[in-house]
Order: C-alpha cells, then sequence, then structure tokens
C-alpha cells in the first residue's frame, strides 16, 4: 500500500483574488461532480449514481484506465474518493483545513497496487507517479476555484 499525503496554502500573499473556505468547498463539491475542469490526466467523468445527497458514484478515466469511485461529501471540510473498481484500489480524500485567514487544501491517497509487492520498486516507481499527478492537482484544483471566483465576480 502507498500512502502520500500533501498540503499546500490555498491564498498566497500574491494572489489579487482570495478564496474563501466556503468558496473552496463548492469547488471541491463541483470537482466531485465532475473532474475534467480540474485534473488533467482525467478524460472522463460521469456520475452514475446518486444514493444520497452526500453520497454518489462515479465512473472516471485516469490516463485510459477506467476506475470507479464511490464519493462522500463530508460538508464543510472534505471529499472522500473510495475507488471501488479498476486498477489500483483505495482511498483519496481532499481535506480543507485552516480558516479565510490560513486556508490550506489537503489531498492524501492510500493505494493499494496489485501485482507490486509492497515495498518494491515497482510500487514506488507508481506512487511516485501519482504523487507527481496529485502535486498537480493540488495546484489546478486551487487555480480552478480561483478562476470561478473570478468569474462569479465579474458577473456580479
Amino acid at each position: 500500500m502507498i500512502f502520500v499525503t500533501h498540503s499546500q496554502p490555498v491564498n498566497t500573499d500574491d494572489d489579487k483574488i482570495r478564496v474563501t473556505r466556503a468558496q473552496l468547498w463548492d469547488g471541491l463539491v463541483q470537482k466531485a461532480n465532475n473532474a475534467l475542469p480540474f485534473v488533467a490526466a482525467m478524460t472522463d467523468c460521469t456520475v452514475t449514481a446518486r444514493i444520497s445527497d452526500t453520497v454518489f458514484d462515479r465512473d472516471i478515466v485516469v490516463r485510459g484506465e477506467p476506475q470507479t469511485e464511490r464519493i462522500t461529501l463530508v460538508e464543510p471540510n472534505r471529499v472522500v474518493f473510495t475507488r471501488t473498481a479498476g486498477s489500483v484500489l483505495g482511498v483519496i480524500a481532499n481535506e480543507i483545513e485552516g480558516d479565510d485567514d490560513d486556508l490550506r487544501l489537503r489531498f492524501s491517497f492510500a493505494l493499494v497496487v496489485p501485482d507490486a509487492e509492497p515495498g518494491s520498486s515497482e510500487e514506488q516507481a507508481y506512487a511516485d507517479g501519482m504523487k507527481d499527478d496529485y502535486l498537480e492537482a493540488v495546484g489546478s484544483t486551487i487555480a480552478a476555484v480561483r478562476a470561478t471566483v473570478a468569474n462569479q465576480g465579474q458577473d456580479s
């Protein structure tokens, strides 16, 4: 099993548009429903079943590999993606930390790479690739939320 976590500030001194906790939460909910604008490696994202207001299933394709995920929205701070089908199973979490003055977004994942021995170079290579993808996803998620906030400001 591989486990990686990364936390990144949402707002920096250079950001002209400040994102609030509520706006970040709205962005994570949008990403859970349609991750295409947020995750460059994803080419398909289709919600297939709504179990409740806070739980639903979706089919995704990442780097050409189909996967199925159950999404759980834990308002106001966490979205959990449980991979239930595909080549790699496990759990991914997007968590909002801090308040509006010190807002951070944490992505974590714990995944099982089938056909790879625990601690093997194959598992480590997969973990390194996933870490790169998720570091990029943290930044692109924050950027997409900030762009949405900026567009909403122009619509006002």
